[in-house]
Order: C-alpha cells, then sequence, then structure tokens
C-alpha cells in the first residue's frame, strides 16, 4: 500500500509556507517535505491536526492506495 497525499495542494491553497503548516501543527518543516512527497507516513494526531488546519477530514488530504 501507498499513501496519496494532497496536503501540497491544500498548502499551496492556503498560500503557506512548509515551515508555516509546520508551525501550526508543531512539526519540524522536513516532516512536511517527507510528508509531502510520500516518504513519511503521518501520525494519527498529526494527519488530524493538517486536516484541522485546513477544515477538512482527514480522507481528503490523505489515501492509502494499492501498489
Amino acid at each position: 500500500m501507498a499513501l496519496k497525499t494532497k496536503v501540497k495542494e491544500y498548502r499551496e491553497k492556503a498560500g503557506l509556507k512548509q515551515s508555516e503548516l509546520a508551525e501550526l501543527v508543531h512539526a519540524r518543516r522536513e516532516t512536511i517535505v517527507h510528508l509531502e512527497n510520500g516518504r513519511y507516513n503521518p501520525s494519527l494526531k498529526l494527519a488530524m491536526d493538517i486536516a484541522k488546519v485546513f477544515h477538512v477530514p482527514v480522507e481528503a488530504l490523505f489515501e492509502f492506495t494499492e501498489d
């Protein structure tokens, strides 16, 4: 299974820099970079915190797909 994410899309629509999103969810900028590139699976808390920033359900940001 692979994690597909729309975090970058939502972040750019909101006009946020990676560092700004990281600060809002109490994470490192590098975590956001890896998350957007599909190289990091977020914890449930982080996923929910990011979804809360964009006022969307977690499922709008993250999806597991078959390889």
